[in-house]
């Protein structure tokens, strides 16, 4: 029973993860929360599953003329030097903290899009 609910929190995060909204938003909640898999497991687990779907998805990209390339070494160099960075931390703090520091990020993430959706909180 525990492969079936592996393969839905698989297919919901690709299916997200190939619309651009971020499988790992679904993948991570749905393996520490609902499968019980600890927080390191589930952080390392979404950025393995992310690669193959981050090169399809630039492929596709490419093939229909989206996807500018100028500039992008002053992108990609920080972004994978801090990338780098981030994972020895992640490495080194206990799953508790990980949690904590996943979940302020959603809650940010959440607020950033009511902002962005017009929502007004005055009301």
């Amino acid at each position: 029973m525990s492969f079936i609910l592996f393969l839905v929190a698989g297919l919901f995060s690709g299916m997200l993860g190939g619309m651009g909204m971020g499988g790992g938003t679904v993948l991570i909640p749905a393996l520490t929360v609902i499968l019980g898999v600890e927080q390191h497991v589930a952080q390392a687990t979404n950025l393995i599953a992310f690669l193959p779907m981050a090169l399809f998805t630039l492929k596709i990209h490419k093939e229909n003329g989206l996807l500018k390339t100028e500039g992008l070494g002053w992108l990609v160099v920080p972004a994978l030097l801090t990338s780098v960075a981030a994972g020895f931390a992640a490495a080194l703090l206990p799953s508790v903290v990980l949690k904590k520091l996943f979940g302020a990020f959603l809650v940010a993430l959440s607020v950033k899009l009511l902002i962005q959706a017009g929502v007004s909180f005055s009301k």
